[in-house]
């Protein structure tokens, strides 16, 4: 089975100062009152057949008793599958998940037979880089763009109907996708449904239906909160694809104020760090503080006394660590 860009990535975490975390401080994410979970969690919807994205998240409200939420990659409302909700304070992570990777189950309908061999041959023609122009009912533009196509699999093959697994980088139309294979193969396709499988670390595995949500938030409000806890998950689940720095107890507030990070503050860090990529700062308790720009590179981080990243996005609040005096941090 094919791997989305962000899965094909390795590294390995390298200490640049030992620090332990104190428990009087903050909290691993795993354990944070439900309370906590609404107000910093990220839901996998199975979104259903009918309702629009933007409708999937306003039900996601009402069944929670929020005001805001905000979903990552709209599905057009006869489009089923994963679609991201998170919840309040974590909604400012949705454009870190824009740019993901999406992976999608297909069924194409040929409107033709034709010997099998030939739809493996044209089909793997589309992976790699590919042109396509946006359809006519679509959001955008319509002008010719390109989109990386990462694999696609023919799963079964059934008279005139194909069904199929595609990894894409994001704003790819499967729809298109179908059109232009029946193209090629001079016998004219369209596609009969479509589910969306996955959104970076949102898949099949761990989505949940509205109905689900409802109930678990019931057994909640009864006490048992097990359901509930199992079906919202930290925010921090949703950033494997990001390169990851941790930086010392002493220096969270300073950051939770909107400072930029110095590299006297780094405990740990990710050691493919590159300048000018976009990085998640956690606390020793792997507790997402913010979202930042990197000023250097991994070898830049290493050394002492540099200002090494711009914080552009905050969710931790302030005076969850206390202040402490020190010249950068």
């Amino acid at each position: 089975m094919g791997k989305l860009p962000y899965e094909e990535i390795k590294r390995k975490v390298i200490t640049k100062r030992r620090d332990k975390t104190s428990k009087e401080y903050g909290c691993f994410p795993d354990q944070r009152p439900i309370p906590e979970l609404i107000k910093y969690g990220i839901i996998n919807i199975n979104k259903p057949d009918g309702p629009s994205s933007h409708q999937v998240s306003s039900y996601v409200q009402r069944i929670l008793n929020i005001n805001i939420s905000g979903h990552s990659g709209t599905l057009d409302p006869r489009v089923t599958g994963v679609l991201p909700v998170a919840l309040s304070k974590a909604t400012r992570i949705v454009q870190a998940l824009l740019k993901l990777g999406k992976e999608y189950v297909a069924i194409m309908h040929l409107h033709k037979e034709i010997p099998q061999s030939e739809i493996y041959k044209v089909m793997k023609e589309f992976t790699g880089k590919i042109e396509q122009l946006p359809p006519i009912r679509s959001a955008i533009k319509r002008q010719l763009r390109t989109r990386e196509i990462y694999y696609i699999e023919i799963i079964e093959i059934k008279g005139k109907d194909v069904l199929f697994r595609v990894g894409c980088e994001a704003g790819t139309y499967i729809r298109k996708i179908c059109h232009d294979i029946g193209q090629r193969l001079r016998i004219g396709a369209h596609m009969a449904e479509l589910v969306r499988t996955k959104v970076g670390p949102f898949n099949d595995n761990n989505w949940n239906t509205l109905q689900d949500l409802k109930d678990a938030f019931e057994f909640y409000n009864e006490g048992n909160e097990n359901e509930l806890r199992r079906i919202i998950m930290p925010v921090e689940f949703s950033i494997p694809h990001l390169s990851k720095i941790w930086v010392l107890d002493t220096t969270v507030d300073a950051l939770c104020h909107g400072a930029d990070l110095y590299s006297n503050g780094i405990s740990k860090l990710d050691d493919n760090i590159e300048k000018d990529s976009q990085v998640a700062i956690l606390t020793l308790k792997d507790e997402l503080i913010c979202l930042g720009n990197a000023l250097t590179d991994f070898n830049g981080m290493m050394k002492e006394n540099n200002r090494v990243v711009k914080t552009t996005k905050v969710f931790m609040e302030t005076n969850i660590y206390p202040k402490f005096k020190s010249k950068k941090s």
